[in-house]
């Protein structure tokens, strides 16, 4: 009988804590794949201010890859070519987590940032990329990241400062 009891209790237990863990598992993920968001935006932008020269973080919404970029000059001619010195440059987030790039605004998301030399770039953002400048700043963006059971975890990007602020809006 005593036997019964434990089982039942055990029985019980489980099952009123089996679903409160089933969102651990996917905040986990979210948040993870967050952080590695956080450390490409902040590679990105280290590394555009100790070069003195602009940089981009490239995101596939699709695909869940990113990629970071410098800008150089190849006769006479501006372009972005990609890192290939740096650990951290390239990679690819989670498949079970969906990526929505926005900037706010599109036209506040011409970028207007200060070069060194004191001219300003009016260059429009690209598609799916994030500038990062010489002077600390950045585009201003916002990345939505959501997993499969709904969580939600928004990077709001600073355009003064090029830090990001995490915000987790409510579940859907």
């Amino acid at each position: 009988m005593e036997l019964m009891v434990v089982i039942v209790l055990i029985s019980i237990m489980t099952a009123l804590i089996i679903p409160e863990m089933k969102g651990t598992y996917e905040d986990a993920l979210l948040r993870s794949t967050g952080r590695e968001l956080v450390a490409v935006f902040e590679l990105a932008s280290s590394r555009a201010i100790s070069l003195n020269q602009s940089h981009r973080v490239q995101l596939d919404e699709h695909s869940g890859r990113y990629l970071i970029t410098r800008k150089t000059r190849v006769s006479g001619h501006e372009d972005f070519v990609p890192l290939q010195d740096v650990a951290g440059s390239a990679g690819r987030l989670d498949d079970r987590i969906a990526i929505e790039l926005r900037h706010p605004g599109e036209a506040a998301a011409t970028a207007v940032a200060e070069t060194t030399a004191g001219a300003v770039s009016a260059t429009p953002a690209e598609p799916g990329a994030i500038s990062f400048y010489p002077d600390g700043t950045a585009d201003p963006a916002e990345i939505r990241l959501r997993d499969r059971a709904g969580f939600q975890l928004v990077l709001q990007l600073n355009p003064v400062t090029a830090r990001v602020h995490l915000v987790e809006p409510a579940r859907e």
